[in-house]
């Protein structure tokens, strides 16, 4: 077995996610996006707003400024001319993956979430299934509100011993969503609005059937193919599937020659390098990161490759926060090396850089000035006139200069 540096594993990682191929050097394309997809295979959904919404940021980490619309289309509408790419489903978590995929999540090698929890609510209430799939039939693409709202008033009309609490609704279509029966027609300011995924998803793809295995073999091949080199924890990780058919993919890919056991100095466990992955001499340039980018979303992997400890302070209280409430990674060159407490401040028109802190090591008379013009670009890319800059951490005073 061949023994590689973690430093090979990390340039291999970073080539995977798309972070050695350059910027478009003019406006973004479908076709760029196409490009950054098939790196990452997913894009995390997450609620919170803070700066920016977790999935449109790791395509601009990659690519630069886009229009958010080109995201947009891609997720949440269809046209003959360009047919939708992305389909929302439970993958890593909530996220964006792409059509074709779909089988694969259906095909019985990814475990129930937290939706099989709702199995009693549904064995108790199946007439409250059919009554929110009749309505979403009916009137989708269609929000949580709207169908309570329809159920409600057909309780009204049926009369006492009919009424159904709005609690279980909504809870039934979580489940609907999470079993693949509902996904998301489109999105009306970021509120999903339900749809049968026979409306969404291409009668020839959801036609395709396979079995869990081979579920599980093409889901862990895209995570090989997005991670470069990774364990088979960190394998499974990012589809999030069970240890026992991630395992038996892992042999399975490794007997017919897509993945290669390696050992990575300082690793305990065996990794794997699909037979693809490449490692750049060098990998330039920069990007921030919002906490929710498959580059860093794996804390214990993101720790083993770059040294770099992470945790989200969301639910930290304010006092005990080391770094602040919604931390962007700054990758310069290959390595992490800052981070930066970010809010868009609307009102003001301007980014806030609540904290900065360069890591330990850090070339920091290179750092700032990179530093400094991404968070420019990054405003701009935003509609923000400029970037403010606090007190917090070692970087803030030369920062503050640099970007007035």
């Amino acid at each position: 077995m061949q023994t590689i540096s973690v430093t090979t594993a990390r340039k291999t990682f970073l080539a995977a996610q798309g972070f050695a191929d350059p910027r478009p050097s003019g406006p973004v394309s479908r076709r760029h996006l196409k490009r950054v997809l098939s790196r990452v295979q997913l894009l995390q959904l997450d609620s919170v707003n803070v700066a920016v919404r977790a999935h449109y940021m790791p395509v601009f980490s990659r690519l630069g400024a886009y229009e958010p619309a080109l995201l947009d289309g891609a997720a949440w509408s269809h046209s003959a001319r360009q047919p939708r790419l992305l389909v929302e489903t439970w993958a890593h978590e909530a996220s964006l993956l792409p059509v074709e995929d779909w089988p694969l999540i259906r095909s019985g090698a990814k475990r129930d979430g937290w939706w099989k929890h709702y199995g009693p609510l549904i064995e108790k209430s199946p007439g409250l299934v059919e009554e929110i799939l009749s309505v979403v039939k009916e009137l989708g693409p269609i929000g949580a509100g709207g169908i309570e709202r329809e159920v409600a008033a057909d309780a009204q009309r049926r009369g006492p011993g009919s009424w159904w609490e709005r609690s279980e609704v909504k809870r039934v279509c979580e489940y609907l969503f999470g079993i693949g029966q509902l996904t998301t027609g489109t999105r009306r300011s970021f509120e999903r609005l339900y749809d049968l995924t026979e409306r969404v998803v291409p009668p020839e793809i959801l036609a395709r059937s396979m079995s869990a295995e081979e579920g599980a073999r093409g889901l862990i091949e895209r995570s090989a193919r997005a991670l470069g080199v990774a364990t088979e924890t960190d394998l499974r990780d990012y589809y999030r599937l069970g240890p026992a058919p991630a395992r038996q993919a892992v042999s399975e890919l490794v007997e017919s020659g897509v993945l290669e056991p390696v050992a990575v100095h300082g690793w305990k466990a065996t990794a794997y390098r699909h037979l693809e992955a490449r490692t750049p001499r060098a990998v330039t340039g920069r990007a921030l990161l919002c906490p929710f980018d498959p580059l860093i979303w794996e804390r214990a992997r993101t720790e083993r490759l770059f040294g770099f400890r992470y945790r989200i302070e969301i639910y930290v209280p304010e006092p005990k926060r080391v770094y602040g409430y919604y931390v962007f990674p700054f990758l310069l060159d290959g390595s992490l090396a800052a981070r930066v407490d970010l809010k868009s401040d609307r009102a003001a028109g301007v980014l806030r850089v609540q904290g900065a802190f360069a890591e330990e090591g850090a070339d920091v008379a290179r750092v700032l000035p990179e530093l400094a013009a991404e968070l420019r670009h990054m405003a701009e890319w935003l509609g923000l006139s400029g970037v403010a800059v606090g007190h917090r951490g070692d970087l803030a005073p030369a920062l503050k200069k640099l970007v007035r």
